[in-house]
């Protein structure tokens, strides 16, 4: 990160840090009030994350800021995206996974589907890394980050208030990079995720047909956005007729996938397949 960019998030940060203390809030107040999660509103303030522009605004509302303040604020992360940008360079492409990533960060209600790879809060470690590792002109150093920082995003799973809906094919269970013990690492973590309040995990499974033909995964975040994600890029999109079309095809996807029990046992039958597999890959 260059050291102008750094200089600018901080200030950003600060800024926010004092509004935040003259308004007589608490980091958890304000994040609350927000809509949004406590390490977000700790690591804006300490320069150590850039808000997306809904996330900023969401901070200016909850702060009750009147226009001239809220432009001032508006003016620092311009300034931060600016020195962003000027010190972009051909081997510093944002890895493809990374919009997602932000969007769902603000979202109180996240709905994933996917047809080939599994969503990025459900990935381990090692899965992420040859996500991001497939990526166009991705280098070691970038990929290390990109990993960390997902894993860490991952921590909205467990916080209140938050719901996450994710609906895969059985095919993304079977699409496997690395090695068998990389994907029975992978669905021992689907079924500990599996289990969580805020977590619903469906799976349409292959003896079902599907209601629309897949193209692509998407996800939508609450009803503000949608990413939209192909081989190589991401979309954002907040159109709403868009975003109608979506949610219709969402609600379909869902209406054919499995939940709970049936799909703890696809789960196990899965990992049984892949432990045989690994064995026989190792004679």
């Amino acid at each position: 990160m260059g050291s102008e960019r750094r200089e600018r998030m901080q200030a950003l940060g600060a800024r926010l840090r004092v509004l935040r203390t003259e308004a007589g809030l608490t980091g958890a107040v304000l994040a609350q009030r927000a809509g949004v999660g406590q390490p977000t509103v700790s690591k804006v303030e300490t320069g150590r994350m850039v808000p997306s522009g809904e996330v900023l605004d969401r901070l200016l509302r909850a702060l009750g800021l009147d226009e001239l303040a809220a432009r001032e604020v508006r003016e620092l992360l311009h300034a931060v995206v600016a020195a962003s940008d000027a010190g972009q360079s051909a081997d510093t492409t944002p890895l493809v996974g990374t919009s997602v990533d932000g969007e769902v960060r603000s979202a109180r209600l996240v709905r994933s589907f996917q047809c080939v790879v599994l969503p990025a809060l459900l990935q381990t470690a090692e899965y992420a890394r040859h996500v991001f590792a497939s990526a166009p002109n991705s280098a070691p150093d970038a990929v290390g980050r990109a990993v960390a920082a997902r894993v860490e995003r991952q921590s909205v799973l467990y916080e209140p208030g938050r719901e996450s809906v994710f609906v895969l094919t059985e095919a993304v269970l079977r699409t496997w990079p690395g090695t068998p013990a990389l994907m029975l690492a992978q669905l021992d973590r689907l079924l500990a995720v599996e289990s969580l309040s805020t977590v619903r995990l469906g799976v349409i499974p292959w003896r079902r047909p599907v209601p629309v033909l897949p193209r692509h995964g998407f996800t939508l975040c609450d009803q503000r956005a949608v990413v939209v994600e192909t081989f190589d890029s991401e979309r954002v999109s907040a159109d709403p007729v868009e975003l109608a079309a979506y949610e219709e095809t969402f609600t379909r996807f869902e209406g054919a996938a499995i939940f709970g029990d049936e799909v703890r046992e696809l789960l196990l039958r899965a990992m049984a397949q892949f432990r045989d597999l690994g064995d026989m890959l190792t004679r």
